[in-house]
């Protein structure tokens, strides 16, 4: 929970009580799309089939083959999201029951700015080389002490920075291929309370009082994979493929769920977290010299997504179920265009639509995950012939969208089903997001 100002505005729930969560991530999940303000003006539409400057390898490594010299790419993506979360408690399945209660959360996901860093090398003819800084997943989310369903989760974020080496070769005019490794440091937390309809049961079991919170970091290394095809002088397709990335986030843990003697001890721990494998085949068509379309199809394997599990020596727990959450796979289709106004200006805009990684039977109150439109618009003006600096603007309408947490375990072994200490909620999140970016592009 250290140094939480200074985090990017990324956020999970990991926890008895909630499910990996938020809304401040723009893409399916505790996934960002966010890599490049270029890109954000055409709502990431084409990305893995476009070259527009050394941003261009986070997407599609192969793409390096298109860039000419040394060139530097630099930016960021101030994203704002406006989420709710209203609904009831009913109280008839806690330990103190009471009756049914109305509660709300307002704009509970915190508003991030995040970075971007790339630089591209033509070394010859066919080789090109790149280094990329950025970030694939992330969110950050704070219910409050007010919300009267903390006992499913109030608080989560997680953060990862990224960096990648790409290499990049041109197999034949008409083929280039690329790869590169990912090296990504995660770091996250996640915590839930007993919510403020309970009484006070005793000094470790009151209103507020931590009933499950861990904290942790990790590194870790992935792959990723890329090709591009000029299919002629005006068409051209491209494919990416970006590996799973396990993390194991190692920290400490305390609350009452933990050990109910003692709420506020610390327990080393840990808490396996996957980043999904993700794809994506695009296409780029020039239409005329103005004007140019783009399109892309995006998927995620969220399925691999299916539980939570903590690891607790001291304790004796090993892959202690936290959390099923059953999530399903994230496609997203976006669509966009390119105008060439003169030698100076470019004009970009885009919509995309993406599908929710959670359906409504695993949808919970700490993830208002749901169906986004987007609509994008961007400009590009060359400063000079090395120097470009490009703008972008998206809003994003999130789809209303119901949500649950019920009581999972009964008998003797509730004691660790969150209902017990809060009740079970039902309710609706509704919301939207605006997103706004700049990016610098240098050739040497």
């Amino acid at each position: 929970m250290n140094n939480n100002k200074n985090r990017l505005s990324l956020a999970i729930a990991l926890g008895l009580l909630g499910s990996v969560t938020s809304t401040t991530s723009i893409a399916a999940g505790f996934q960002l799309a966010e890599y490049s303000a270029t890109g954000l003006g055409r709502a990431y539409a084409g990305e893995a089939a476009m070259a527009d400057g050394a941003d261009a390898q986070w997407r599609n490594m192969a793409m390096l083959t298109y860039l000419e010299g040394t060139q530097i790419s630099v930016g960021g993506i101030y994203v704002d999201p406006n989420v709710d979360v209203n609904g009831y408690v009913d109280g008839s399945t806690s330990l103190a029951p009471f009756g049914k209660k109305h509660t709300s959360s307002k704009d509970f996901a915190h508003d991030a700015f995040i970075p971007n860093l790339y630089v591209s090398h033509r070394v010859n003819e066919k080789l090109a080389l790149g280094v990329a800084l950025g970030t694939n997943y992330g969110m950050e989310t704070d219910l409050g002490q007010d919300f009267s369903a903390t006992n499913f989760g109030n608080q989560a974020s997680i953060i990862t920075k990224e960096l990648n080496l790409n290499v990049a070769y041109q197999v034949m005019p008409q083929l280039s291929v690329g790869g590169g490794v990912r090296y990504v440091m995660g770091e996250g937390h996640f915590g839930a309370t007993m919510t403020n309809n309970m009484p006070n049961l005793g000094p470790n079991l009151k209103p507020g009082v931590t009933l499950k919170y861990m904290e942790g970091t990790d590194e870790a290394f992935g792959w990723q994979v890329g090709t591009a095809w000029q299919i002629n002088e005006t068409n051209r397709i491209g494919f990416t493929y970006k590996s799973q990335v396990d993390l194991n986030l190692e920290g400490h843990a305390e609350g009452f769920g933990f050990n109910p003697q003692n709420s506020t001890q610390h327990y080393s721990g840990s808490m396996a977290l996957a980043m999904p494998a993700t794809a994506e085949l695009a296409s780029f068509h020039q239409l005329s010299d103005k004007v140019a379309i783009h399109a892309s199809f995006n998927w995620t394997d969220w399925s691999s997504f299916e539980k939570l599990e903590a690891n607790i020596p001291s304790l004796g727990l090993e892959n202690d179920l936290i959390k099923q959450e059953n999530w399903e796979d994230n496609y997203r289709l976006a669509v966009g265009s390119t105008y060439t106004l003169n030698q100076k200006i470019t004009l970009r805009t885009g919509v995309a639509y993406d599908t929710s990684a959670v359906n409504e039977a695993n949808r919970t109150t700490t993830i208002p995950e749901t169906d986004r439109l987007w609509l994008s618009v961007g400009a590009g003006y060359a400063w000079s012939d090395n120097l470009t600096l490009d703008a972008g603007f998206t809003y994003i309408f999130a789809k209303d969208a119901k949500m649950q947490e019920h009581r999972e375990v009964t008998g003797a072994a509730g004691i660790k089903d969150p209902a017990t200490f809060g009740g079970e909620f039902e309710g609706e999140t509704t919301g939207s997001v605006w997103l706004l970016g700049v990016q610098a592009n240098y050739r040497f």
